[in-house]
């Protein structure tokens, strides 16, 4: 999963995927959550295999004052219109056990107990919080904390932080989706955590908007910054390379993963979209070496 999914913010002008050997069959799908999946299939040996995805993107970020919530949603808490709340119900349910409801307690911290709280508030309250009382620590290796660990250690990764919202809201009654993608700065001034290798965040259901960003390593509310490439609703299903390889039990050695984002200005612009120059074009190139876990 290294393609940018197109929406209404982010077109995707054009894309190349590069494999080292060359696959002996490339077929691309889209799974349940209409993510693009290349799935490669090889018929010989190499001694090392390298994905290098291209692409070129036109991204049009929203900003917080563009979030528009339906007035029965604005304040908390509110309930899922009977329309929308079968297609929600399992962006709904809780992932991860939380026999002492330590994730419930952090997350009615933000909720007031004198009556009704902003919904998008709330929600801001709770991504700027992370940031600001987490302590962001890189980690290559494999996994991810639960919630309770996290919350415990007041420290971990983006994916970390991000699964400890998605429960956190969930446990507010809110539908969450788990994002990743590729983080960029659109200035020079400003600078964000998580970047070099892909990011992860999270995307909340509100009425009257649909599925929003939240990014709780850097405290952004709404996509500046964020290249989506994968939704899902848990993290494992949202994995960028994964696969099966035959081999000697010493032949893996490493796996490196580089992640290049430069905004340029648009020489071109997309028929049918309102989107015009200067609008920055984000550029990414990402490369992973290795052997797929």
């Amino acid at each position: 999963m290294v393609r940018p999914r197109e929406s209404y913010d982010q077109h995707l002008l054009d894309a190349t995927l590069e494999i080292h050997p060359t696959p002996a069959d490339l077929r691309w799908l889209q799974d349940v959550f209409g993510n693009s999946v290349a799935v490669a299939g090889f018929d010989r040996r190499g001694r090392e295999l390298r994905f290098a995805s291209h692409a070129r993107v036109l991204h049009d970020p929203s900003m917080v004052d563009g979030i528009a919530v339906e007035d029965y949603a604005r304040d908390y808490p509110f309930t899922y219109s009977s329309e929308e709340m079968p297609d929600l119900l399992r962006s709904i349910e809780r992932q991860h056990p939380d026999p002492l409801r330590e994730v419930d307690k952090w997350a009615r911290r933000f909720v007031s107990p004198n009556g009704k709280t902003a919904t998008l508030g709330l929600l801001t309250a709770m991504t700027k919080t992370i940031r600001d009382d987490f302590t962001y620590v890189g980690r290559p290796e494999k996994g991810t904390q639960t919630p309770r660990e996290t919350l415990a250690r007041q420290r971990g990764t983006c994916r970390d932080f991000a699964m400890l919202m998605i429960e956190a809201v969930r446990a507010l009654g809110f539908a969450a989706r788990f994002c990743s993608g590729y983080l960029y700065n659109p200035t020079s001034q400003e600078r964000r955590r998580g970047g070099g290798n892909t990011h992860a965040w999270v995307r909340v259901y509100l009425p009257g908007s649909g599925w929003i960003e939240f990014d709780p390593t850097n405290g952004i509310v709404g996509n500046r910054g964020l290249i989506r490439v994968a939704v899902a609703r848990d993290i494992y299903q949202a994995v960028p390379v994964s696969g099966t390889w035959t081999g000697a039990p010493g032949s893996f050695i490493d796996m490196d993963v580089s992640v290049d984002v430069r905004v340029i200005e648009p020489s071109i612009t997309v028929p049918g979209t309102s989107v015009e120059p200067p609008t920055p074009l984000p550029v990414y190139a990402n490369a992973m070496p290795a052997i797929p876990r």
